[in-house]
């Protein structure tokens, strides 16, 4: 059983009429509008040792990124592209319905909707990240370590590994034969774009930003959208049991567009500031 199913179960008939009627009123639980965030916070470098880090708070959740660039091989069918690979981990004290072992199928989402996001918005060059075609490309690692839970993982994880990419320095590499020589220079990775992802629940038929972990717990569905820095639309994840209809999902991804642009603008404040020190 996931975390997600036993956190469902935790939660109580009560608990759920509770936040049923509350919605049918156009207010949740917290006193937010559907279409709300809560706070969010983010902090630049935490870990001084990584190439670049975030630590990204959205209400009690907390995500925190490092970001290690290495040399490695390319993969056969790109060899004129580096690599990006994005890992989470959900610490066992983040959440009362988290057990140790490897990642469960939650976690295992998690990595691969965050890592969707950065790909398909192009955030990265890939192909500035070649050595040499074919042969030794720098190898970008986005870690991702959970601190606490409290619902919308997507975002608050999307957003630190966003915030760590756009502020990463690693140092430079030359080949001489087959040797990797590291310089001292840093240089930065000069992020394209800066995707902004979105996440929306949908309980009964109201429909809310950022739902927090009794609202996850009660969801019918689940839709993630990222959007890039023109605020195009690339990538989307559904999640949860049932659907969304033609007309919900329209009118989230006008909700959403607007919510991207919103919380873009926090990220690019944070990105700035760290650039400024």
């Amino acid at each position: 059983m996931s975390a997600e199913e036993r956190k469902h179960e935790f939660v109580d008939s009560i608990r759920r009429e509770q936040v049923f009627r509350t919605l049918e009123t156009g207010v949740r639980l917290d006193g937010r509008k559907m279409d709300e965030y809560r706070k969010i916070k983010i902090e630049v470098g935490p870990i001084v040792k990584a190439d670049g880090s975030a630590l990204v708070q959205i209400g009690n959740t907390k995500a925190l990124v490092g970001v290690k660039v290495l040399v490695g091989t390319p993969f056969p069918d790109t060899p004129d592209e580096g690599i990006l690979t994005v890992n989470a981990d959900i610490l066992p004290i983040a959440s009362p319905y988290e057990e140790p072992g490897p990642p469960d199928e939650s976690t295992i989402e998690l990595s691969r909707v965050v890592d969707r996001g950065i790909r398909e918005s192009h955030m990265v060059d890939m192909e500035s990240l070649v050595l040499e075609k074919g042969k030794k490309v720098y190898s970008v690692f986005v870690d991702v370590t959970v601190l606490d839970v409290d619902g919308n993982l997507f975002d608050a994880v999307s957003y630190a590994a966003v915030v760590a990419l756009a502020t990463t320095k690693y140092r430079k590499a030359t080949l001489k034969g087959d040797q990797v020589v590291f310089s001292e220079k840093r240089v930065p990775l000069k992020p394209k774009t800066i995707p902004s992802s979105v996440t929306t629940a949908k309980i009964g038929r109201a429909l809310v930003v950022d739902p927090d972990w009794v609202e996850e717990a009660v969801m019918d569905a689940r839709l993630t959208l990222t959007f890039n820095s023109n605020n195009e639309l690339c990538a989307m994840q559904k999640g949860g049991t049932f659907g969304f209809t033609p007309e919900e999902i329209l009118k989230q991804m006008e909700v959403a567009r607007a919510k991207a642009k919103e919380n873009r603008a926090i990220l690019k404040e944070a990105i700035e500031g760290a650039k400024k020190k």
